[in-house]
């Protein structure tokens, strides 16, 4: 859930796509098996959840890394940029969370541009790192490349449903290991939870030239007032991707207050999804330099809260 931001801008930053689809690796280079994703913390905004921290990480979120065979650090906002840089040559991807932060004037947006402009200049030496960003974080990586807010009310709150694939879904590396089945039934069984307000239509996606250059569309969805918005994209030449709903809920949120999908198949999405990130920050060769900075860096070193009587997560890590 998200209310509308007005422009962030990124000045000179992106350069026009060469190829189809991101740079791959050679077979000879070595993958990490011990990634470690980066998880932007954001801004406390409930008043029940501020006696508990500034900034928090839904559990959920961190769950899906670590399922999907991954490590995860949280990124704590008001740090230097020198900070921030140390951090990105530290981790093997970034996770942008869903919330309600504002897209231009919270810590969370001016946080999440830094390490945009920094993925976008490594992958552009050829220095892999993939960016992921659900529902908030999703609208923010077509704010980063359109360098304006695109949003407009496009209502699916509180409800599943089945995506429209387009026809770069058949080609997309998101998608790249489904069986055939489960992209049946995903067209077909409601698999995705929403719980946005806001989002990019199907027709400003298409005529926006900078975004409809850099992203492949993979889905849309019905909003409740009818208007069609993307629900899934992946960049054409980088390794970034985006989803209007929220994979983790399917495996680690159990509310009966929200329409959570937890199927046989819904799981098997979701966990499909998680492998898919975690294994793009395969691909990274960022570590640290020391074990021991390592450790005092990883989520490990903080316990969460249980947060369900006030809230529609069980656990929250506040910061």
């Amino acid at each position: 859930m998200q209310r509308p931001g007005l422009i962030l801008l990124l000045s000179a930053l992106l350069t026009p796509p060469i190829s189809a689809r991101p740079r791959r690796l050679r077979p000879e280079q070595p993958l990490n098996n011990r990634p470690i994703i980066g998880v932007l913390t954001q801004e406390v905004t409930d008043k029940e959840m501020k006696p508990y921290g500034s900034t928090y990480i839904p559990s959920s979120y961190v769950k899906y890394i670590e399922s999907g065979g991954g490590r995860v650090m949280p990124i704590q906002l008001n740090q230097t940029s020198e900070e921030h840089e140390k951090i990105f040559k530290s981790i093997n991807g970034l996770l942008l969370i869903g919330g309600a932060s504002d897209l231009e004037k919270s810590e969370f947006s001016h946080t999440a541009q830094i390490y945009f402009r920094l993925a976008v200049k490594a992958n552009d030496l050829g220095d892999y790192f993939p960016i992921w960003g659900t529902c908030l974080g999703f609208q923010l990586l077509t704010v980063l490349v359109a360098e304006e807010n695109l949003l407009s009310k496009t209502v699916a709150e509180n409800i599943s449903l089945p995506l429209n694939l387009t026809s770069e879904a058949s080609s997309s590396r998101m998608f790249e290991d489904f069986p055939a089945e489960l992209i049946k039934a995903l067209t077909e069984e409601a698999l995705t939870g929403n719980f946005h307000h806001y989002g990019v239509t199907e027709q400003v996606f298409k005529g926006n030239q900078k975004l409809s250059s850099f992203y492949s569309m993979l889905s849309t969805n019905k909003a409740e007032n009818g208007v069609i918005f993307v629900s899934t994209m992946e960049g054409k030449t980088y390794p970034f991707y985006g989803v209007q709903w929220h994979p983790e809920v399917n495996r680690f949120q159990w509310s009966p207050l929200y329409d959570f999908p937890h199927s046989r198949n819904a799981v098997r999405v979701a966990s499909l999804l998680a492998e898919f990130f975690v294994n793009e920050g395969r691909k990274s060769l960022h570590h640290f330099t020391q074990v021991q900075e390592e450790n005092r860096a990883l989520i490990y070193n903080y316990n969460p809260i249980y947060v369900e009587n006030f809230t529609a997560y069980e656990q929250v890590y506040f910061f």
